[in-house]
């Protein structure tokens, strides 16, 4: 009688399975917490209301006159910020499940350590594209349109979500190096809007002060929201028409994100060998 000796599993497919299930783990939280949806959309939402129809008429496009071309310069902002501001829920997450003792849990199982963080980093980029969707639903709304297609368009909305799943590791280095949730809700947002209004997001790089426009053009976040605007077929004046950032700005959001993510992934990782002593 012979004994099946079970086949060694992979640490690279244990990793992603670990990964899928703590993915699913957090997504089945948001339909017993509905108000964190509620909240995540709110703010977006905001932003949108206000600077299109309050700050809109006041911020002229060169080049391209009209109210609607604000709007339609403005979505790819408002795409791009939503995004960053990911870092916020990997932050806090992973700051309360390691105030909670929820991580000391998952050292004692025989689970790959980048599978943990992984599983979270998933499971928020799945809440943040449904954040996504509202938003475009949102600036339909409010007159916005892509005017290259669909495929270009989908293009643009796969470098938004690469975006978010950037931020969202350095979210989860945040989260695991500071002492709790509260402080992580701080120290996840406090950056990010000096980065976001520094940037192409609002106003348009020939307005800023002469000083500041290289700063702006080369900003990631700019970077994104100039490569959605291109695609989307929507107006994105530059201050430096011939620079790098203006004729490129598809490779320049893509090579961004992989920086991001080549450095703060493994940064993630390793601190959380680290907090948890593996």
């Amino acid at each position: 009688m012979s004994i099946e000796v079970p086949a060694r599993v992979s640490p690279v497919a244990r990793a992603v399975s670990d990964a899928g299930i703590l993915a699913w783990r957090s997504l089945k939280r948001i339909p017993r917490t509905p108000d964190m949806l509620i909240y995540a959309t709110i703010q977006p939402i905001m932003f949108v209301l206000l600077f299109a129809y309050v700050f809109g008429n006041a911020i002229p496009i060169p080049g391209f006159p009209g109210p609607r071309a604000y709007r339609e310069f403005l979505m790819a902002g408002i795409f791009a910020q939503t995004m960053a501001f990911a870092v916020a829920s990997a932050s806090v997450g992973l700051a309360d499940d390691m105030s909670k003792g929820l991580i000391d849990r998952f050292r004692s199982l025989p689970m790959a350590r980048s599978g943990v963080i992984a599983g979270r980093v998933v499971g928020d980029l799945v809440f943040n594209a449904f954040v996504m969707l509202i938003m475009v639903l949102c600036g339909f709304i409010v007159g916005w349109r892509w005017h290259n297609g669909f495929g270009q368009a989908l293009a643009a909305f796969a470098i938004l979500l690469l975006f978010a799943f950037a931020m969202l590791w350095v979210g989860a280095l945040i989260g695991l190096s500071v002492g709790g949730p509260e402080v992580a809700a701080s120290a996840g947002l406090i950056w990010l809007f000096p980065l976001t209004f520094l940037s192409n997001a609002f106003v348009p790089t020939p307005q800023l002060p002469s000083a500041l426009q290289p700063v702006a053009e080369w900003n990631p976040i700019s970077s994104i929201v100039a490569a959605c605007r291109h695609l989307f077929g929507n107006p994105s004046p530059f201050a430096s028409p011939d620079g790098f950032p203006a004729q490129h700005p598809v490779w320049l959001s893509l090579i961004w994100c992989a920086a991001i993510i080549a450095i703060f992934a493994p940064l993630a990782v390793r601190k959380y060998r680290s907090a948890t002593g593996h």
